[in-house]
């Protein structure tokens, strides 16, 4: 986040200024962990004023240093001390604090931490919603506990301090004196207690670099793992790098059962887990760290919904749309315990099974995985197809749930030409892709894998039913264009989309439509330089700067591409792919959740959009998805097949140890072009 720092570790997080202070009534700032603000006011005061930055910087994602002095510094005056903050968060924060004398002569300081805990629900953090329970300050020797109840709901905040502080309900405070040339630290301990669980930052000497986050695998293993890149091209290497360091640090484990970790979907508000966020980002990394697959189908079969739920949108055999810990879900006034109001994690839940069997070569995962699959083909065929006309249509039953449950979930996303907003339910035209390519996948995994050519030849003729019944309806000839949507009249809405790059990705067009789409989307109408705009610029409801109305998502651009590969449009894939690489550069390498939809030649380099993640989980995913597109990477029987495309511009492209299977390891190489 510009002008911050950052520290996180998968659903635990700080945000501070450069100082690593926290100001009250700061939105996104603070200390979050599991749904919830820890900290809202941290604050250290060296002789009663705020330090004087010198560097501040992140060292992993999970740690930070700042480097400061007293405020009075200024020109001719050079105070004799120095102030350094080292801090680290993994489950809880640790933080050293160390002064040094720099002079020959003893020195005082008053060393004094200014704290407090709102206690504040993310989403009350998020819509401005007034705190509703009590708290109150608990205070031990050299120890605070700030405490919230609510009802039956309970979170506590423990700050401990290495030293012998006086310490008060919000601020503790030391005199310190210093011998020439002298040092001091303190440590500090920041843990959150959750139903009597101690959240608590594990560490051994308390020295700088040595707490890590809570991993089954550590950041070192992490990136041993993924391929090595070797390339002439500057901004491929440093965003392949920021890429896998992203995706490391919004990895957490929402389940203590799961094998591995699977990724929040992005910072600061999508900190929990996310379905199609989680199967889009996995499937995003399977050549790169494939283990992401595997433990985000376990999460997500372990929440498979199993009963009717209104107010949670819930149906057997659905999977769920979002996660929350915190106060208001706990409490029941929300319904994300879990929320299950999205319409295309079921289809992509049993799109990424199948692609990780491809990859991984786990038939005893995937055998253990068919009765959560059967249930999810069973709501695609029943409870996902509200009127039983063979597509799958979406409208909340709960009074808290969101209006529009495909990926452009905002509530004025799906509009018509002239920018009139759609009535529901809604059949939008990817998810309808999407079911077709999960029937086509279960098909495969039915006969190549389970055994069962029964269901194999079923979902075959079901699927060839689908897409011809799809290019019936959903195809506008007067437009030369698919519909973004059916609307609850079954009309077509009739706005054209980057959806429709979801389409190609599917496989559901044939191949002449599909030569008219990919003229379409790499036209100036929908392509800006960069990428493609989720609306095309000639639709009334288009705007640069609508989060889903003509902005650019690195994710769609990704799958559009990959979509372009899949159909033979080689050389309008590779392009678009390296275009979405080269918009890091404007980024520091990181691309954020989502961009402004203005042309290259406008602006001559991407424009942020004001209130975007980053980092963002299916944001970090879309270079490796790019890289897989350019390279022509897929798994066919077992075997890893490549057919590089590399456009003017990509340069020398060489990958190293792509694994394969349980044993098969890889190098991919292109020439430079």
């Amino acid at each position: 986040m510009a002008g911050n720092l950052t520290v996180l570790d998968g659903n635990t997080f700080f945000v501070s200024d450069a100082a690593g202070d926290v100001e009250p009534g700061q939105d996104a700032n603070g200390f979050f962990h599991a749904d919830m603000r820890q900290l809202s006011t941290w604050r250290l005061l060296v002789n009663g004023r705020p330090v004087h930055v010198l560097t501040s910087r992140t060292v992993d994602y999970y740690s930070a240093s700042i480097f400061a002095t007293l405020a009075s510094v200024g020109v001719g005056e050079n105070p004799p001390i120095s102030i350094r903050r080292d801090r680290f968060v993994a489950r809880g924060v640790h933080e050293d604090v160390i002064v040094q004398n720099h002079s020959d002569r003893p020195q005082t300081v008053t060393i004094a931490l200014e704290y407090g805990a709102d206690f504040a629900d993310l989403f009350e953090v998020k819509d401005h919603i007034p705190k509703r329970g009590q708290q109150r300050a608990e205070l031990g020797e050299s120890r605070v506990t700030l405490i919230y109840t609510h009802d039956q709901f309970r979170r506590d905040t423990v700050v401990e301090f290495s030293e012998i502080f006086a310490v008060g309900p919000d601020q503790a405070q030391l005199e310190v004196h210093l011998d020439p040339r002298g040092t001091w630290r303190t440590c500090i301990d920041v843990f959150p207690v959750i139903d009597g669980e101690l959240n608590r930052l594990e560490h051994g000497d308390r020295t700088f670099g040595n707490p890590k986050p809570d991993m089954p695998t550590t950041f070192e293993q992490w990136m041993a793992q993924a391929p090595t890149l070797d390339t002439d091209n500057d901004v491929l290497r440093h965003t392949y790098r920021q890429s896998l360091i992203d995706l490391a640090a919004l990895r957490f484990r929402p389940l203590k059962s799961l094998s591995y970790s699977l990724p929040a979907a992005g910072l600061p508000w999508f900190m929990a887990l996310f379905g199609r966020d989680s199967l889009i980002t996995a499937y995003q990394a399977l050549p790169f760290q494939p283990h992401l697959a595997r433990t985000t189908l376990e999460a997500l079969t372990a929440w498979q919904a199993k009963d009717f739920d209104d107010f949670r949108d819930a149906e057997p055999g659905k999977i769920l749309h979002e996660l929350r810990l915190g106060e208001l879900t706990m409490l029941g006034e929300r319904p994300h315990s879990p929320y299950y109001g999205t319409h295309d994690a079921t289809p992509l839940y049993l799109i990424l099974l199948d692609e990780y069997e491809r990859w991984a070569g786990d038939p005893t995962f995937v055998r253990s995985l068919k009765p959560a699959a059967m249930k999810a083909l069973e709501w695609i065929e029943r409870h996902g197809d509200r009127d039983g006309d063979g597509y799958l249509e979406y409208q909340t039953r709960s009074k808290e749930g969101l209006v529009n449950q495909c990926w452009k979930d905002s509530w004025n996303s799906i509009l018509f030409n002239d920018g009139t907003i759609a009535k529901g339910p809604i059949a939008t035209c990817e998810i309808q892709g999407y079911a077709y390519d999960a029937r086509v996948r279960m098909a495969r995994l039915a006969r190549e894998v389970w055994e069962d050519p029964q269901l194999a030849d079923r979902l075959e003729r079901d699927a060839s039913a689908l897409r011809d019944r799809f290019n019936r309806d959903y195809w506008i000839e007067a437009r030369g264009q698919y519909a973004l949507a059916l609307d609850g009249e079954k009309r077509q809405v009739d706005a054209m989309s980057s959806n429709v790059g979801h389409l190609l990705w599917s496989g559901i067009v044939p191949k002449d439509r599909a030569a008219l789409m990919a003229k379409r989307l790499m036209s100036p109408e929908m392509f800006t330089g960069w990428g493609i705009r989720t609306m095309s610029v000639n639709d009334a409801g288009y705007n640069p700067i609508e989060y889903h109305n003509g902005t650019v998502w690195p994710h769609d651009t990704a799958f559009v591409a990959e979509g372009l590969r899949r159909y033979g449009h080689r050389k309008q894939a590779s392009h678009l792919a390296l275009m979405l690489i080269q918009a890091a550069d404007a980024f520091a390498y990181r691309l954020p959740e989502v961009f402004a939809g203005f042309a290259r030649d406008e602006t001559g380099e991407p424009v942020e959009y004001p209130t975007a993640s980053r980092p963002q989980a299916w944001a970090a995913g879309a270079p490796l998805l790019a890289l897989r597109t350019a390279l022509g990477m897929d798994v066919v029987d077992g075997i890893l097949r490549i057919d590089p495309y590399l456009s003017r511009g990509w340069g020398r492209v060489r990958l190293e140890n792509v694994a394969v299977g349980q044993r098969q390891t890889a190098t991919l190489e292109s020439a430079k072009t």
